[in-house]
């Protein structure tokens, strides 16, 4: 089918036009030069044969999402809206490659970078849910570059608010990146359907292709549509690829919204946790929080990593003590010792205050005062660690099977909000993070599936579960 070529591009007070950037179905983009602050940026304008005032409205809430929006860090920044004197609105954004809907196709993009732009973007997608977003249009091709290689989220062109999806207005999709309860018209768009986007995304970037793609075979939409709605994902094929990293992915596309991660943000967890597994370091979530202006940086930091494992060289703590303005260290009995006092002479008298030699009653009084701290210390220590509380166990470990696939579900222990499960099977790989008490896994026919579950707590696990085995029926 022949594409149309782009519209004349709109003259615009203060801007230069340069070139076409794209098409699209509703609107072009152009490249051009704002003249103060001198840049170049990218225009999106609508088609003139397609502006109406529903098209007015639409383009109007876009302008106010994406300004609600793109002060995150990995969503396009758009810097104003207007329309111009033929009646055209446009947007002016941020200037960014499309390198990346390419490069997936035509080269293996290494999985360490794969997962740095898949929580950096999850990050995004869970802002605009807190947000009361619906993206909506999840796919590999709406992730952007900027020129320093950091991945923007664009395209906010079909998103709703939460409450507007409810109503299952019509909408445009990309059935390769599509839930199928989305393509089944069961609903317009929910954060279960955007954990399905997001994860056929991801795959998309490993595999090089969509999710239900079958290399050399029929790939039109009605076959997508087919094969989605039987949610059998194929495997990624690719060596590199923790087993863990598909399973999480597998599990976010799941023909059943229940079964999938609760929230974007938990699959991002689980993402985290494979490049721990892989020994990469973990790319820090970028997730605004209600309490900012009364925390400190590093307060913030310690909320976007999972933890776990040993402290690394130049952790928060050590990056705590060192903006104190003077460098610390610890003796042994764990006073501070700051690096600017003298230390103390290994012989000779002491002096006292007066100036005199320290009379044996001062040096007594000294030494009952540090066997005074040290007893302290060591009492405060027992109290901390009497009175700190009891990780729970989980316990009563279910399951049901379905086909080749496992459920294993558990009741609720007590966790608190922050508490998350950390989920262990008998195939060898990293453990999972979660929230759900379900976990699926797929297994062969007359295989054998294990797990245990235990809580973690600040990167602290508690006492694992009886491990919970199924034969799977051939």
């Amino acid at each position: 089918m022949a594409r149309r070529l782009p519209s004349q591009p709109p003259i615009l007070p203060g801007f230069s036009h340069i070139h076409v950037l794209g098409s699209g179905g509703f609107a072009d983009v152009f490249l051009y030069e704002q003249n103060m602050p001198r840049r170049q940026v990218a225009v999106k304008v609508m088609l003139a044969e397609i502006v109406n005032d529903q098209v007015r409205q639409m383009f109007q809430a876009e302008a106010n999402l994406m300004a609600q929006l793109s002060a995150h860090p990995s969503i396009l920044t758009v810097y104003q809206a207007s329309v111009s004197a033929d009646g055209r609105p446009y947007l002016v954004m941020e200037l960014c490659s499309s390198a990346l809907s390419q490069r997936y196709r035509n080269e293996r993009i290494p999985v360490p970078e794969v997962l740095r732009i898949a929580v950096k973007i999850g990050s995004a997608i869970e802002t605009a849910h807190r947000a009361g977003v619906l993206h909506r249009d999840i796919k590999p091709s709406n992730i952007l570059l900027t020129a320093y290689g950091h991945p923007v989220l664009s395209d906010f062109g079909i998103a709703a608010t939460l409450s507007e999806a409810s109503e299952r207005e019509a909408v445009g999709m990309s059935i390769p990146w599509s839930a199928p309860e989305v393509l089944m018209d069961e609903t317009s768009g929910t954060i279960a359907s955007e954990v399905w986007a997001f994860a056929a995304t991801v795959y998309s970037l490993l595999a090089g292709r969509s999710p239900f793609e079958v290399p050399g075979e029929s790939n039109k939409s009605t076959d997508l549509i087919g094969r989605i709605n039987r949610a059998r994902v194929q495997p990624i094929n690719r060596s590199d690829v923790p087993a863990s990293l598909e399973r999480a992915l597998q599990r976010a596309m799941s023909r059943k919204p229940e079964n999938r991660q609760a929230s974007v943000m938990e699959l991002v967890h689980e993402i985290q946790a494979v490049e721990s597994e892989i020994g990469v370091p973990q790319t820090a979530v970028e997730i605004a929080v209600d309490d900012w202006a009364s925390s400190t940086v590093a307060d913030l930091e310690d909320r976007t990593v999972i933890r776990g494992g040993a402290t690394p060289r130049g952790s928060v703590s050590q990056r705590r003590r060192r903006r104190r303005g003077i460098d610390q260290s610890y003796n042994s009995v764990g006073t501070i010792v700051k690096d600017d006092a003298p230390l103390p002479r290994s012989t000779g008298a002491r002096r006292s205050s007066s100036g005199g030699p320290m009379t044996a009653l001062a040096w007594a009084v000294v030494a009952a005062a540090t066997l005074v701290v040290v007893l302290g210390a060591v009492a405060t220590f027992v109290l901390l660690r009497s009175g700190s509380s009891d990780i729970p166990t989980v316990a009563n470990i279910e399951a049901t099977t379905q086909d080749s696939a496992v459920e294993f579900t558990w009741s609720d222990p007590g966790i608190d909000a922050e508490d998350t499960y950390q989920v262990s099977t008998n195939d060898g790989g990293a453990p999972i993070l979660q929230r759900n008490t379900s976990f699926i896994v797929n297994s062969e026919p007359g295989g054998r599936v294990c797990i245990t579950v235990a809580v973690n707590r600040e990167g602290k696990s508690g006492a694992s579960s009886a491990e919970k085995c199924v034969d799977v029926p051939e």
